[in-house]
């Protein structure tokens, strides 16, 4: 069952449970926000590929979060600064024009189970973070502190670890459209084994 939701195209990705500051100023998508509160708070954001966040004429993946604003403040100004929280990951099936803001019927999706060594791939993403997130903070480079602790599931530790993680958004997004938390591990296992390798490098030559 598709259903329709407003929809928010960012250069950055959002992952179910994690939060997402937002600070809106264009007009379309205070419109947008202004009509989420006074439904049911819902929109979708997906990751822009090409183009800007400003204006419209991107190029927009056709996979994304679901969010919804858990806190909203708005400005004198007209501009508003929120919160949201992602829940679960949506396929676009078809865009809508973008008047008065994008709008898309989606589908939810579905994950696919956890396998007998997600806790292994867990534990594997876990260590290869605190390396790259203590090499990052050894270069000077902001970064969130290598003290962080993932959740037990492996489902959610997997979105929390590519949250934390210093890839780009396109690695966060194969991450992202992975089906099941074995896949979303693996990649981040790979992207972050070549992250730590690159870091290592660099501070070496310090």
């Amino acid at each position: 069952m598709s259903e329709l939701l407003p929809m928010f195209p960012l250069g950055t990705v959002l992952f179910p449970g994690v939060a997402l500051p937002l600070h809106v100023f264009e007009p379309r998508y205070r419109a947008l926000t202004r009509d989420c509160l006074d439904g049911d708070r819902r929109f979708g954001v997906v990751l822009i590929e090409r183009g800007s966040e400003v204006g419209g004429g991107d190029v927009r993946t056709s996979v994304g979060t679901c969010a919804r604003i858990v806190e909203a403040t708005e400005l004198p100004d007209g501009r508003w600064v929120l919160i949201a929280l992602g829940s679960e990951r949506v396929s676009v099936e078809r865009w809508l024009a973008d008047d008065p803001y994008p709008r898309a019927e989606v589908n939810v999706l579905t994950d696919a189970p956890a396998g007998p060594d997600t806790a292994e791939q867990r534990a594997e993403v876990e260590r290869l973070l605190r390396k790259a997130l203590a090499l990052k903070a050894e270069l000077g480079e902001p970064a969130p502190p290598a003290t962080f602790e993932l959740d037990p599931d492996p489902a959610v530790a997997a979105y929390q670890a590519a949250a934390l993680s210093p890839l780009g958004p396109l690695d966060c997004q194969r991450v992202l459209e992975q089906e099941g938390p074995d896949q979303r591990l693996a990649v981040l296992a790979v992207a972050l084994t070549d992250e730590v390798a690159v870091l290592a490098q660099r501070a070496s030559w310090g």
